[in-house]
């Protein structure tokens, strides 16, 4: 068995309230939840209006199908206009 985590660290690219921002944060964890059926949340920089960080796991009994899954949702973020990706730290394990 293995197991994917990842950080992505976020910018927000429009000025908002923390409101907005939790609005466009959790829509971005539903839809890669429901696509990717994976455990997400935000974990970092909660109380910062532009700025955010989530966390992400997944599980699979290969190291290449975890590899595949983190390349897909690194995109599916990178499409999303209203969100610039400043980092990423992944490990399988």
């Amino acid at each position: 068995m293995f197991v994917g985590i990842c950080r992505i660290e976020l910018l927000l690219m429009e000025g908002c309230s923390l409101k907005e921002k939790r609005q466009v944060i959790r829509s971005i964890i539903e839809r890669l939840q429901n696509r990717f059926n994976i455990s997400i949340a935000e974990t970092d920089h909660l109380d910062v209006q532009r700025r955010a960080e989530i966390g992400l796991a997944t599980v699979s009994n290969e190291a290449r199908h975890l590899e595949n899954t983190l390349e897909k949702i690194l995109n599916f973020i990178d499409q999303d206009d209203r969100v610039q990706v400043l980092n990423i730290t992944r490990e399988i394990f």
